[in-house]
């Protein structure tokens, strides 16, 4: 364990330091407990004129999901609503739409992550020892009897320094992709091209990838149709008006 020691301060300094800290402390623990945010990864490309394409249909894209389930019908109606957010719609005739969006979803195997946490250490310091005079009683004569005895002030706790520690945790990965190809059939066997694509994932000790398919569908809305010009980090508020719009549906 290494502890860096801080410079020595007055004894009102370090009761003031102390003081300073566990409201600070107090204080980030509410903010915390407030505010609850997901950090996302997002990266989209897009062909030019990609906005013309406004009609789609929806295919699922997880063999693990399969078409018919509430699970799939459930992420397919956010996707919906994110869509509309766009201006786009579903075609109700299949042979017609613009686009095909398939759609995949799922969370990745566990992950181990390592990362160094910095805390204070405190140590408890034994209170000066002093002298006092005091008095005892008195004389015949009626005058005061003192005498000197030795005594403790109470113990002091004080900044020590500061230690670094490795926790250790398990993450999932939480992904989304969502990618547009032309509703035409492919010619002399090349696959369609696509119009636009949408990753976006997420990590955390969660596995829950229902509680978080919001989040991660919200966060498609501004990068659909867009190019983003490489892997964005964002953080998306649980009242993201864009989650709250993707939970409300249609």
């Amino acid at each position: 364990m290494n502890i860096s020691h801080p410079p020595a301060l007055a004894p009102a300094a370090r009761s003031g330091l102390l003081a300073a800290g566990t409201v600070l402390l107090a204080a980030g623990m509410f903010l915390a407990g407030c505010a609850s945010s997901t950090e996302v990864k997002i990266d989209s490309l897009s062909k030019p004129n990609s906005e013309a394409a406004v009609s789609y249909r929806i295919l699922n894209k997880n063999p693990q999901v399969a078409d018919d389930s509430l699970r799939f019908k459930e992420a397919a109606a956010y996707v919906k609503t994110a869509l509309s957010g766009k201006g786009m719609y579903e075609a109700t005739d299949n042979d017609h739409a613009d686009v095909v969006v398939n759609l995949d979803y799922g969370v990745g195997p566990p992950q181990a992550r390592r990362e160094v946490m910095t805390e204070p250490v405190y140590l408890t310091m034994p209170g000066q020892i002093r002298t006092e005079r005091v008095q005892t009683g008195t004389d015949r004569n009626g005058n005061a009897v003192y005498q000197t005895i030795t005594v403790q002030d109470p113990p002091r706790t004080e900044l020590a320094g500061y230690r670094d520690y490795t926790v250790t945790t398990i993450v999932y990965e939480k992904y989304l992709k969502l990618s547009a190809m032309e509703n035409k059939v492919a010619a002399e066997g090349r696959p369609a091209t696509e119009v636009w694509t949408v990753d976006v994932t997420s990590e955390g000790q969660s596995k829950d990838i229902r509680k978080n398919l919001p989040v991660l569908v919200g966060a498609t809305i501004e990068y659909i149709g867009k190019d983003s010009h490489g892997q964005k980090t964002i953080r998306i508020k649980d009242t993201n008006s864009d989650v709250a719009f993707v939970k409300k549906g249609m």
